[in-house]
């Protein structure tokens, strides 16, 4: 079994999704706020999609870390990286529960896992996987520096934009 580091933020703790976290996760899921990020889900395919994400850590040696609100303990989405089958490699990728846009915990948790990326893991590439029509993502994207690539279409079948993230030595 691999350890999941836990992380600290300004403002948020990064750490391993928990059961405890399943409440919070299924209703981001069954929510509007889902249809970008696979949704929205019945609570049992929730429960097979934070299985998932437990289960990239396994088996890649990295993944997605819930992000909890250092002074409310509540949790305030998922960051980190994702890489399935049939992907187009390493992705930074993130999700904002209901209630907590709009406060820069997004960038804040994303510009963290960047670095962490290319410093800690000695990475040389990401990418963010975004649908066409989610604004935010693709506005938070840029501010994070990527920039536009291709258009691409999930093994899922759904369609996608691909934005790169700048290699390590353009942002050092």
């Amino acid at each position: 079994m691999i350890s999941i580091p836990t992380l600290e933020t300004e403002h948020l703790t990064l750490r391993a999704p928990c059961a405890d976290d399943f409440e919070a996760y299924a209703a981001f899921k069954a929510s509007d706020r889902a249809r970008f990020a696979g949704g929205p889900l019945s609570r049992s395919d929730a429960w097979k999609s934070l299985a998932i994400v437990l289960g990239h850590w396994q088996l890649r040696g990295y993944g997605m870390w819930h992000a909890e609100e250092k002074s409310t303990g509540e949790l305030v989405g998922r960051f980190g990286f994702f890489n399935p089958e049939g992907w187009l490699g390493r992705e930074l990728a993130w999700l904002v529960f209901g209630g907590f846009e709009g406060k820069g915990f997004a960038y804040e948790a994303s510009a963290f896992l960047l670095d962490y990326a290319y410093n800690i893991q000695n990475w040389d590439s990401l990418i963010s996987t975004i649908a066409p029509d989610n604004t935010r993502s693709i506005a938070l994207a840029k501010r994070l520096g990527a920039q536009y690539e291709q258009d691409w279409t999930s093994p899922s079948g759904k369609p996608s934009v691909i934005y790169r993230h700048p290699a390590p030595e353009a942002i050092q």
